[in-house]
């Protein structure tokens, strides 16, 4: 790993161990950490924290005080944290089910939320059962048991659910208008990769060897070069590009059985609330 960023996430524990004491049953380095992918000055950092149970909200807000990039610079463009309560975690439920949300960084808007329910329905509710199912399979353990062993993957029918879900959320993003290379739709291109991937083959991989896999299993498809290009600094493709392959995706997820894992996959996310 990275040694700044690991020694980011050594303080980042210690803050929340400082706040939660034996409340505190493990943390999870989640999204591009835990696949493998992380790079520098690209990737954020995604978090899992995992409490003995429910957090009081003085708990709560001392937690968003203390890790919050003012108190705790984050060095990548910010980080995604997500609390859970272990019971959650182990639930395999499909609903967004944290104790606490923080985004935060030097280049990422600050977002704090202590309930669920007070999270806005437009921004999507689907993002923490995928973030979950992807825990189960890669979660890097910063402090605690495997993350396969606190972290429940989600069923066949609910995994399907929540992709179809997610990617209708990305189609009704706005898209540029003209027929010039868009910036972003490499990762929406990509991220498409990444759900068609564990689709058709039950592991969730990096969205780049997502990509790669699809190439090399017959999908030629010119956007997936274009989108993996856009990575090294080539134009990423248009909206219209990606608009057509995200429906393709949905279309194909939405239509047919979904694949249950039978062991972990290799390692290798849309920014969510959030990009991964």
């Amino acid at each position: 790993m990275d040694s700044v960023l690991a020694h980011y996430l050594d303080n980042l524990v210690a803050a929340a161990r400082d706040v939660l004491g034996a409340d505190l049953v493990g943390a999870y380095a989640a999204g591009s950490v835990g696949l493998g992918a992380y790079q520098p000055g690209r990737s954020d950092v995604d978090v899992a924290l995992v409490s003995a149970g429910p957090l009081a909200e003085a708990a709560k807000r001392e937690l968003v005080a203390r890790l919050r990039h003012e108190a705790l610079p984050c060095p990548a463009r910010g980080l995604e944290l997500v609390v859970y309560d272990r019971a959650v975690a182990a639930s395999g439920t499909p609903e967004p089910g944290f104790e606490v949300e923080l985004n935060t960084g030097a280049t990422m808007p600050f977002r704090r939320t202590l309930d669920p329910a007070d999270r806005p329905a437009a921004d999507g509710r689907f993002w923490y059962g995928l973030d979950r199912s992807i825990l189960h399979q890669s979660g890097l353990p910063l402090l605690g048991p495997p993350a396969s062993e606190v972290f429940a993957d989600l069923t066949a029918a609910d995994l399907r659910r929540l992709l179809v879900e997610a990617l209708t959320w990305w189609l009704a993003l706005p898209t540029p208008p003209d027929d010039q290379p868009a910036p972003g739709t490499e990762d929406a291109v990509l991220g498409a990769c990444r759900s068609l991937v564990r689709h058709r083959d039950g592991v969730w991989l990096a969205k780049v060897a997502a990509g790669q896999r699809l190439v090399d299993t017959g999908d030629r498809t010119e956007v997936i070069h274009r989108a993996v290009a856009a990575r090294h600094g080539g134009p990423p493709p248009t909206g219209a590009q990606a608009r057509a392959f995200q429906q393709r995706v949905r279309d194909e997820i939405a239509g047919q059985e979904a694949v249950e894992p039978s062991v972990s996959g290799p390692g290798g996310t849309a920014t969510r609330r959030r990009a991964g």
